[in-house]
């Protein structure tokens, strides 16, 4: 576990490493280019789990289960906000089910922080957490990059959860059309680093709308771009950091 820049969580917990490119929302993640220059440190959670693909690392495919870092929640005893595998997915097809409920018994045992699990596979969180109790501190989400993945929250909406949430990032075309009935909480963000694709000020606009309409907690991210920093997370002129309320 580690702090985290990320500016929606205070910490990230990897009890997984490596995943699987699924859309094109994955074209230029962050986790593979961290997860190569990992493998460069001779990290061995690390290894293997990329490959060079012309200039770039992709991921392989291979799953790699970090048993010795699942009690590691169990040592923080200040609250924290923390993301569930930022350099997988807890709910890849590689990860078994009975892994997923190992998972599940830390955060239930640790009430004190929030644990925020983001999939680009909705199906398979619902199949998974069928047989899991829903945890008052366990926020579960699912990214949508464009309008052709709006089915994602259509299969997110049927998880029983106690804060279900989508990550519109990095958003790479309108969603005007989503269905946010029975979300908590958007955040939206611009694609970051090399080769990073624009975000449009309007797409954000029709997100920042619907969640008004529909009363979805927003947190505005960031516009990304090669150099973030430059361009900032104000949105008109101010920044959202809205969070879901919980009961």
């Amino acid at each position: 576990m580690a702090d985290t820049s990320i500016e929606w969580t205070d910490a990230t917990w990897n009890p997984v490493a490596g995943c699987s490119v699924l859309s094109p929302g994955c074209t230029n993640c962050y986790a593979m280019r961290m997860a190569a220059r990992l493998d460069a440190m001779s990290m061995p959670k690390y290894r293997g789990l990329t490959r060079k693909s012309g200039r770039r690392a992709v991921w392989t495919g291979k799953i790699r289960l970090d048993r010795d870092s699942l009690d590691v929640p169990k040592s923080w005893r200040k609250p924290r906000k923390i993301f569930v595998n930022s350099m997988s997915d807890l709910f890849h097809d590689g990860v078994p089910a009975e892994f997923v409920a190992e998972v599940w018994s830390v955060m239930e045992a640790t009430t004190q922080h929030t644990y925020q699990v983001l999939t680009k596979r909705p199906d398979r969180m619902l199949e998974v957490t069928r047989s899991l109790p829903v945890l008052k501190n366990v926020w579960l989400g699912t990214t949508v990059e464009s309008v052709e993945y709006l089915p994602r929250i259509d299969d997110l909406r049927k998880v029983r959860a106690a804060v279900r949430f989508v990550s519109f990032e990095p958003l790479l075309g309108s969603v005007a059309k989503a269905d946010l009935s029975g979300i908590h909480w958007a955040i939206v963000g611009g694609e970051s680093g090399p080769r990073a694709r624009p975000m449009a000020g309007e797409w954000v606009d029709e997100i920042a709308a619907m969640c008004r309409k529909s009363g979805v907690a927003f947190f505005f991210k960031q516009w990304g771009g090669v150099r973030k920093n430059a361009t900032g997370r104000y949105y008109r002129d101010m920044t959202f950091d809205e969070m879901p309320s919980v009961a």
